[in-house]
């Protein structure tokens, strides 16, 4: 019997599309969503009893695999003392101390449940703070699932933004401008018109939701003159990529400081935990402080703070990100090379933890560049790894992620399943 036929089957009667997230539904690549059960180090374990090799991590906070011992431990010795009080505790004020040292940028941190929370009350301080509505933000990049961040206008056109959402009204989309990634020209363009205008720019600073996009520097550094010299609040959205491509994110690895960070993901090590933080100047906007609102109830939960602690201590550790670029360096090159065998136009990049591949012959630069690639034949390769137990995001449009349980046995394992699957594909 299929388990997780039947059971996406029965959740299809209860949950919208059978899903909670759009992206499991497998809508994407076709076929049956795989139901999990289990997971352990790099492996996860389905409702069939089925093995794989895991590289969602679940998008990415699994950076030291599924179920680490001391992770678990720590959330039940946490959850001894009560799930959740709704006032302060001494956890979220060590988990900002730790923020505020290990990533440049902030000088001052608010914890929140999610990503979207995360990006949501970041944007609004900003607009506080500068008095001004417009935002802008990139093609193809993804901020959470907010009114004002669901825009998607023509690449590098600046032209108001119309919502890519049934729901959003036409009104609050038109204050969100959309430009096309690494565009410097289109950039420059969009400030000299309307740069005294815009509250914010928010960019992923290494994308990875329309697969992995890796920055020209020279775009960073300009967004980041352009946004001083016109006063605009730019916000690195680093849910993804904080603590996952370096143990300071990607502003400390290309150093390029914006003035606010979002955080998620990492820092909640597999529970629901965000932040936004930035200049103390602009994070004192915030009631009780200032007049820009924002409040959670959930804020700060002790069981998530305690997760999101240990894994950050644990990262710490020496060598812990070179090993792990290495790692999933490794994984990348040995793709390129199953492909190059088998003459299929193949291509891949990685940055810390975070991966990409595409089939196309070249790492895409723009959402222009990833709608080229041949979807259809990732659509094929993802289901002939997944047959032989390995789990790649079920979409052409989605990064991957390595853990640090990722051992030799399982890189070696994956592109020799590679091979084969590029046989497959000739």
């Amino acid at each position: 019997m299929n388990n997780n036929k039947a059971l996406f089957e029965k959740s299809e009667n209860f949950i919208p599309g059978g899903v909670n997230s759009p992206v499991r539904a497998f809508g994407s690549v076709g076929g049956t969503p795989v139901f999990f059960k289990e997971g352990k180090g790099s492996k996860l374990i389905d409702e069939n009893g089925k093995e794989y090799i895991d590289y969602i991590n679940s998008w990415g906070p699994m950076i030291l695999g599924h179920a680490h011992p001391e992770i678990i431990q720590s959330v039940k010795d946490t959850a001894d003392y009560s799930l959740s009080f709704g006032a302060p505790t001494s956890r979220e004020l060590t988990m900002a101390e730790l923020i505020v040292k290990l990533v440049p940028s902030i000088e001052q941190v608010r914890l929140v449940s999610s990503g979207t929370e995360a990006t949501m009350s970041a944007i609004r301080v900003a607009r506080g703070f500068t008095e001004r509505d417009k935002i802008l933000k990139f093609e193809g990049c993804y901020h959470g699932h907010a009114d004002s961040l669901l825009v998607k206008a023509g690449s590098g056109a600046l032209t108001f933004g119309q919502p890519s959402s049934a729901g959003v009204p036409t009104d609050t989309a038109k204050h969100t401008h959309t430009l096309e990634y690494n565009n410097v020209e289109a950039l420059e363009k969009c400030f000299k018109t309307m740069g005294h205008e815009l509250a914010c720019v928010i960019i992923e600073p290494v994308v990875g939701n329309m697969n992995l996009i890796i920055p020209k520097i020279e775009f960073l550094k300009r967004l980041r003159e352009l946004c001083t010299e016109y006063g605009t609040v730019l916000i690195f959205d680093e849910v993804m990529t904080g603590f996952r491509v370096a143990l300071g994110g990607a502003q400390s690895l290309y150093n390029v400081i914006p003035d606010m960070t979002t955080l998620g993901k990492v820092i909640g090590g597999g529970l629901p935990v965000g932040a936004f933080g930035g200049k103390k100047e602009i994070m004192q906007q915030l009631a009780p402080l200032g007049p820009v609102y924002q409040a959670g109830t959930l804020s700060g939960n002790p069981v998530a703070v305690s997760a999101g602690m240990k894994t950050l201590e644990l990262i710490q550790a020496p060598l812990f990100f070179e090993n792990l670029t290495l790692t999933t360096k490794s994984l990348i090159d040995g793709l390129i090379e199953a492909a190059e065998n088998n003459d299929i136009e193949f291509s891949a990049q990685s940055v810390g933890g975070m991966f990409g591949f595409y089939f196309s012959s070249k790492p895409p630069e723009s959402f222009d560049d990833v709608m080229v690639s041949n979807r259809d034949k990732f659509n094929k390769f993802f289901h002939l790894m997944l047959d032989q137990g390995i789990y790649f995001g079920p979409s052409a449009f989605e990064a991957g992620f390595v853990s640090s349980s990722h051992s030799v046995e399982d890189i070696n394992f994956t592109i020799q399943a590679a091979e084969k699957s590029f046989k497959k594909l000739k």
